[in-house]
């Protein structure tokens, strides 16, 4: 049997619900792929506040994580893995639980041999910039 190609696998998790174990606990979705991109969506809750009341800057980090991850994902070949080596995430807006629907969009900017570069958005229903990130993933070989 041949093992499947990136973008088969993320289409696999789209297909059976979207939601990794970390978007279980976070309350976030993977909605769209497509090769070389990744769009996750969630609606930020209490669950997510830091002390200060509003939503934690790691909820921002991990959605755009995610996005950047998966997009990288969706390009590699069948065995193929990786991991985040940096990330690097700059606030635009706070966020509350009257924020509503946000949605963490990745795009694979370059893809070499060993290492990706990404860029991602957050962003509410109204496209207002919530949070962007970098983020550089190594390629780890099947």
């Amino acid at each position: 049997m041949t093992e499947l190609t990136g973008l088969e696998k993320v289409r696999v998790l789209l297909a059976t619900g979207g939601r990794p174990p970390i978007g279980e606990r976070l309350e976030f979705s993977l909605v769209e792929v497509e090769l070389g991109s990744a769009v996750f969506e969630s609606v930020p809750g209490r669950f997510a506040y830091n002390p200060m009341g509003i939503v934690h800057g790691g909820y921002a980090a991990t959605l755009l994580d995610s996005a950047c991850g998966i997009a990288t994902a969706s390009m590699l070949d069948p065995g193929e893995s990786f991991t985040t080596l940096e990330l690097k995430v700059a606030y635009h807006r706070s966020m509350n639980e009257l924020t509503g629907m946000v949605r963490a969009q990745g795009n694979v900017v370059t893809l070499g041999r060993r290492i990706a570069y990404c860029e991602a958005k957050l962003t509410d229903t109204s496209g207002r910039l919530l949070a962007s990130a970098t983020s550089t993933l190594l390629r780890i070989p099947a």
